[in-house]
């Protein structure tokens, strides 16, 4: 069985935390200027992954850097279209001037979120995505209707787990209000990637780049999912 480990990368501006986040994932998901990134940073992060074989996905969000795209603010559905298509853009001007590709799209944060409950909110994400290319995949909640509206519309879909994020009953994430949102330690990370895998609930699985203690637990998870 072959699951992928995705990391939301070229959020921060640290090249060596990236490079050593870069030796334990096989696709990174690459910030591309609306809750964070320029296009230093994206050249940055897609160089690191092009050396070492990795996957590149885009990973457009709310245009909110001041709130890191991690509130929902009010857009029309057209605005949400167009900004998520502008964004890729914006990174596959920069992948493919290194010589590389996008193959895969992962919506950031609140608008990653709110598509996960709202329909209308991730089919806008999805006309965005095709506007682009059609023939992309995208990445959401594994299990959720978010899936279920893009298929209809005939993307390629990947279910998508969390390692360090908690859930709620649901099976939503938990807000990260909630002081115990984020999973921190690597033991307790990678046996949840595991399970996720196991009983094959996910096709990739994410830990994020600025997570405390990220790089550890991407390591454990790596180990584990060996």
């Amino acid at each position: 069985m072959k699951i992928d480990l995705n990391c939301d990368m070229g959020e921060l501006d640290d090249a060596a935390h990236e490079a050593a986040l870069m030796a334990y994932i096989t696709s990174a998901n690459i910030a591309c200027g609306g809750h964070a990134g320029d296009a230093h940073t994206m050249e940055r992060t897609a160089r690191l992954a092009l050396e070492r074989g990795i996957r590149i996905g885009a990973h457009p969000g709310y245009p909110d850097r001041e709130n890191f795209g991690r509130l929902e603010i009010a857009m029309s559905l057209e605005a949400i279209a167009d900004t998520v298509y502008s964004q890729i853009v914006r990174l596959d001007e920069i992948v493919r001037h290194l010589g590389g590709v996008i193959v895969h799209v992962k919506p950031h944060g609140a608008l990653y979120n709110v598509a996960v409950r709202n329909t209308d909110v991730a089919r806008a994400i999805a006309l965005g995505v095709a506007r682009w290319n059609p023939l992309t995949t995208l990445f959401g909640l594994a299990g959720s209707p978010m899936l279920d509206v893009w298929r209809t519309m005939g993307m390629t879909v990947a279910g998508e787990a969390f390692a360090d994020r908690r859930y709620e009953p649901d099976g939503t994430l938990r807000s990260r209000k909630f002081p115990d949102a984020l999973i921190t330690s690597a033991p307790e990370a990678a046996a949840q990637a595991l399970r996720f895998a196991s009983q094959g609930l996910a096709e990739t699985i994410c830990v994020h780049g600025d997570t405390p203690g990220a790089v550890e637990i991407l390591k454990a998870c790596r180990e584990a999912l060996t």
